[in-house]
Parts: C-alpha cells; sequence; structure tokens
C-alpha cells in the first residue's frame, strides 16, 4: 500500500490507565479505565477514541458517496457506538453500531448512501470480518 499519510502515537504508564500522545500533540490525554470496567471512569479510554476515529471516517467516507452520487447531505451526521466485552476465550472483543443521520433524504437513499460508503470507509473495510459492525439510517 501506497501511504498518503501516516498517524503516529505513544502510550505511556499504565495503558488503559495511562496517557496517550500523537506525536503532532493534537491528542494529548490521560486515560482512565471505564466505571463499568471497574476504573475511576474519570478520563477517556480507547474505545472513546475509537468510536470518535470511526464516526469522523464513515461520514467522511458517506458525504464522499454522496458527492459522486450528486445527493445533497447537509445537516448529515454519523453517530458511533464502540462495545467492549468478553471474547469467551479469556480476552475481549469489540462491536460498533453507526448510526447515520441524513434530513431531507428519503429512507431507501439514505441506506443506500450508507451501504457505499460502509465499503469504502477505512474503518470499515479494517474491521470487516473481524468485528460486527451495524449500519443503520436513523430519523432523527
Amino acid at each position: 500500500m501506497e501511504s498518503l499519510y501516516t498517524a503516529e502515537a505513544l502510550s505511556t504508564g499504565a495503558g488503559r490507565a495511562g496517557h496517550v500522545r500523537t506525536v503532532d500533540g493534537f491528542i494529548d490525554l490521560d486515560l482512565a479505565v471505564p466505571s463499568s470496567m471497574g476504573g475511576s471512569g474519570n478520563g477517556a479510554n480507547p474505545e472513546d477514541l475509537f468510536a470518535a476515529g470511526y464516526a469522523a471516517c464513515f461520514h467522511s467516507a458517506l458525504q464522499a458517496v454522496a458527492r459522486s452520487e450528486k445527493v445533497d447531505i447537509h445537516d448529515s451526521t454519523v453517530g458511533s457506538r464502540v462495545h467492549i466485552g468478553s471474547n469467551g476465550q479469556g480476552g475481549f472483543q469489540l462491536a460498533v453500531e453507526l448510526e447515520v443521520y441524513l434530513p431531507d433524504v428519503d429512507r431507501d437513499t439514505a441506506q443506500r448512501l450508507a451501504d457505499a460508503a460502509h465499503q469504502v470507509c477505512p474503518y470499515s473495510n479494517a474491521t470487516r470480518g473481524n468485528i460486527e459492525v451495524t449500519v443503520s439510517v436513523v430519523d432523527d
């Protein structure tokens, strides 16, 4: 693969309860284990970062698909939920829910655009076949 961009980050301290910083300094966060997993919950966690990245990336893919099909998706949003749980074998696994909101676009067109974005988005391509990802169109 010919790289168009490389992001670089460093995790220090206690991993999920440590610190993460990107080399460019745009992300510089203390991390905390979520309270539902026995931690303090007083900070971001890797699932927060993954959810934010996936939502933004998928939204960009959705906009690109809509532009190519000449569909106006002004005021569109993409929400994401990243779940973490046991994989039943002593480890953990993720699952993702993506919610696409396209005001003023009929439901069939919105679903077609969302499905096409799911084929284009790098996060979707990276996770396909590895974790469950659900993409749904929501009315509001």
